[in-house]
């Protein structure tokens, strides 16, 4: 399973970005993605994830109502629409994708859970 994070960039605060994660995997419709972030001399944290059939979706307090998941299977690329960007968004975005069984079907914001992760793409965000 390889993951493809792209789409970060320098931008001006209350600007939008839309980063997104191709996977490659044969069956990406069975795959939870996350997304996560580590700032500099920070740990990596949750940002939101989706489950395998998109129907379910979590988010961290910091970007509920700014941040939207999203998954579409034909493509299978995940996207993680970022508006209204603060400064303290800054960081490495990674995506993460975990195969689940049927039953499964929940988003997931452990990262622990995930056992495929993508390259990272920067995120800086100026005031």
């Amino acid at each position: 399973v390889q993951l493809q994070a792209y789409g970060g960039g320098l931008v001006q605060a209350r600007d939008s970005l839309r980063l997104s994660c191709t996977i490659s995997a044969r069956d990406f419709r069975t795959y939870a993605v996350g997304w996560f972030r580590q700032a500099p001399g920070k740990d990596r944290q949750f940002v939101a994830a989706i489950s395998y059939s998109g129907g379910s979706t979590t988010y961290d307090d910091s970007v509920k109502g700014r941040f939207t998941i999203s998954k579409d299977n034909a493509k299978s690329t995940v996207y993680l629409q970022m508006n209204s960007l603060k400064p303290e968004d800054t960081a490495v975005y990674y995506c993460a994708a975990d195969k689940k069984e049927l039953w499964a079907d929940f988003a997931d914001g452990l990262e622990w859970s995930y056992k495929n992760w993508g390259q990272g793409t920067q995120v800086t965000v100026s005031s």
